[in-house]
């Protein structure tokens, strides 16, 4: 009997984590990871590469994802302490939530010479929120069709305030790809997979190793030597957000890439200033590729400028929808062709039709080029 209601208060904090983000990530003991994985089930299973296997847990009425590390990868116990307290200094909306960690040994039959022995196998296994909608390579392969400019700009805005707080937290991801992406039922990306993170102390501006690991498309160049730096994850922020433009990796002329998205969205509702959205990112991604780490933006001076793009963009539209008010020229015309955004999160299929005159167009242009290059 106290078996069972220990049991049930680890299944109750769990649960408690999952559901009260602001709650303390928690030690889960492998008993009930193994519980809620119906014993790491290959149904469970939803991914994994060299280094570990994520399986779908179920705790209470919510999911969780458990990562367990592969038992050949050689990690010293100091290590995996390190990546948990690197985890546990993260908290934010764009990074996947971590909610507990397991680090256990236990007897397990092994073949010692013809002889089965009992052998000491350490366990490690990472606990963090279930991100239903699964990483965002899937939903960038085309920019001629799939997700909206509204959405992919998000998207872009998103991944880059994570890799900020990231940074702010001194800490190197050292493996961004859309793999390594998530995003949830509101299309809000999650960075995720810190495998390969490396927290650094203040006096640190670098991390190298001789293990080269991950997706080589995203990489920079200086990592190929086993260098990685906060402007080696800026390099590859870079590639994915060209990627996330174009529907491909590497470097595209800007013009091109404008002139692509002007064909597409021409004609719809605020088209004009989306299109500078488009070329102030192109720019952005462009710069983050640049081979000399020097010449690269920071994360938080990338975020500046999307926020000056969205703050210039909010102040036209604003004083352009508040002269057609007074005029009686503002429209509101339904339409399940363009979505809106409502005040629960979800989209509708409301808008409000409005045009710029040329000369605010003009000047709006005139502050975004500005505001590109600042």
């Amino acid at each position: 009997m106290d078996r069972k209601i220990n049991f049930r208060h680890k299944v109750d904090l769990l649960e408690h984590v999952l559901l009260d983000e602001n709650a303390e990530p928690t030690y889960v003991s492998l008993s009930l990871l193994e519980d809620i994985t119906n014993c790491f089930s290959d149904h469970q299973e939803t991914g994994g590469g060299g280094f570990a296997v994520v399986y779908k847990g179920r705790v209470g009425k919510g999911l969780v994802a458990v990562k367990k590390l592969s038992r050949t990868f050689d990690l010293p116990e100091r290590k995996f302490q390190e990546e948990v307290k690197c985890l546990m200094k993260v908290k934010h909306k764009n990074i996947v939530r971590f909610l507990g960690y397991c680090s256990e040994t236990c007897g397990r039959p092994a073949d010692n010479e013809g002889k089965f022995v009992m052998a000491d196998v350490r366990n490690w296994l990472l606990c963090f929120e279930y991100v239903p909608n699964g990483s965002l390579d899937k939903y960038i392969t085309d920019a001629s069709c799939g997700l909206e400019w509204r959405r992919r700009y998000m998207i872009i805005k998103g991944i880059c305030e994570g890799l900020l707080h990231l940074h702010e937290k001194r800490i190197l991801h050292s493996n961004l790809k859309p793999g390594n992406i998530l995003v949830d039922d509101h299309m809000v990306p999650k960075i995720a997979d810190f495998g390969l993170s490396r927290c650094l102390d203040n006096e640190q501006t670098r991390a190298y190793t001789s293990h080269i690991f991950g997706s080589m498309g995203y990489f920079a160049p200086e990592s190929f030597i086993g260098e990685f730096t906060f402007a080696s994850d800026i390099y590859s922020l870079g590639v994915i957000i060209v990627e996330i433009l174009t529907g491909e990796k590497g470097y595209a002329e800007d013009d091109d890439v404008v002139n692509a998205w002007m064909n597409r969205l021409e004609g719809s509702d605020q088209w004009e200033t989306q299109l500078q959205e488009v070329r102030v990112c192109i720019q952005i991604g462009i710069e983050c590729m640049d081979p000399n780490p020097k010449k690269r933006p920071v994360a938080h001076h990338i975020i500046n400028r999307l926020d000056k793009i969205a703050k210039l963009k909010s102040d036209y539209l604003g004083k352009d929808m508040k002269e057609h008010a007074e005029t009686g020229l503002v429209q509101y015309v339904a339409t399940p062709r363009e979505e809106a955004p409502v005040t629960n999160g979800h989209y509708g299929d409301r808008r409000i039709q409005s045009k710029m005159s040329s000369h605010k167009v003009q000047a709006f242009l005139a502050q975004t080029l500005v505001c590109s290059t600042s």
